[in-house]
């Protein structure tokens, strides 16, 4: 796993760098018995101008799904689009499987837990199902789409675990770009090689990351992670609501503090740029980092 390690020392302030939080209180929000939904973007029936997309980031939802309770059969067409799970568990099932019939984690069935990322390229067009079918439990997740380089893709599946002990080191690399780039062959489409090794290919010029960042301690991300093709990047950092309020960070020394449910966009940067964020809470911060051109 290519590791992006922690470091003692500050990072050198960006003072190019443009940091704005977006808080918490600022998302959409709707609450619908059995999902309860949060939005960093423009969603469904909430609308925001100013939050459309941020480079090709797209959607960032924070959801909480009952249990015997979740998304039916429904299409995707023409987004990247990423699960990562915080807790509880969520099972994605193909249109074309009859439930009963699963049989071992494959592409059409695949029960989620804790560390899980399931992705999936949209393309020209992909239909399932997410629902959390635990007896007890919520299933909370981040629901997170991009837009690719290109219209009119092969619909397909990826789904990695990520261990919490390596995010407990440093940043660990989630997705990467497809080796290839927009004028991927036939047989690299098929081979599904990412740009860094042990990450998920996305069809994007596009890398996410995640860390467990211990109470004072920092992690350093390295804009664009050496693989993207654009030098001017914009970063969006997300800090989700799994610490019950005690987790906070600070990003680049800035005083701005971020809690959880909060985000900030950071604009401005370039590739090679080193964006520390400090843990300043009581607990454990968990820190998603979505890095685009």
């Amino acid at each position: 796993m290519n590791t992006i390690r922690n470091t003692l020392s500050l990072s050198k302030m960006l003072p190019h760098a443009k940091i704005t939080p977006h808080r918490s209180a600022a998302r959409g929000h709707s609450d619908h018995g059995w999902l309860n939904t949060y939005h960093s973007f423009s969603f469904a029936d909430w609308f925001d101008p100013s939050l459309t997309h941020f480079g090709s980031l797209r959607v960032l939802n924070e959801d909480r799904v009952k249990p015997n309770s979740g998304f039916p059969t429904h299409p995707h067409r023409d987004f990247e689009i990423f699960s990562y799970i915080i807790s509880g568990e969520l099972t994605h099932r193909d249109s074309m499987l009859r439930k009963g019939a699963e049989g071992g984690q494959s592409d059409k069935f695949y029960r989620m837990r804790r560390g899980d990322v399931q992705f999936t390229t949209g393309g020209t067009g992909i239909a399932h199902s997410e629902q959390n079918e635990h007896a007890k439990d919520t299933v909370h997740f981040l629901q997170i789409w991009a837009l690719p380089w290109k219209r009119g893709l092969t619909p397909r599946y990826h789904t990695r675990h990520f261990e919490d002990d390596e995010k407990r080191k440093g940043f660990v690399p989630i997705l990467s770009p497809l080796k290839g780039g927009p004028e991927a062959t036939f047989e690299q489409e098929n081979l599904a090689e990412p740009t860094i090794d042990g990450t998920i290919p996305i069809h994007a010029d596009f890398v996410m990351g995640a860390g467990l960042i211990a109470p004072q301690g920092k992690f350093e991300w390295i804009v664009g992670s050496g693989v993207t093709e654009s030098s001017k990047r914009k970063v969006y950092i997300h800090v989700p609501m799994a610490k019950k309020g005690k987790a906070k960070v600070r990003i680049d020394g800035r005083e701005d503090i971020l809690s959880e449910g909060d985000g900030a966009f950071v604009d401005g940067v370039h590739a090679g740029d080193k964006l520390t964020v400090e843990s300043v809470g009581e607990v454990e911060a968990e820190v998603v980092v979505l890095d685009t051109a």
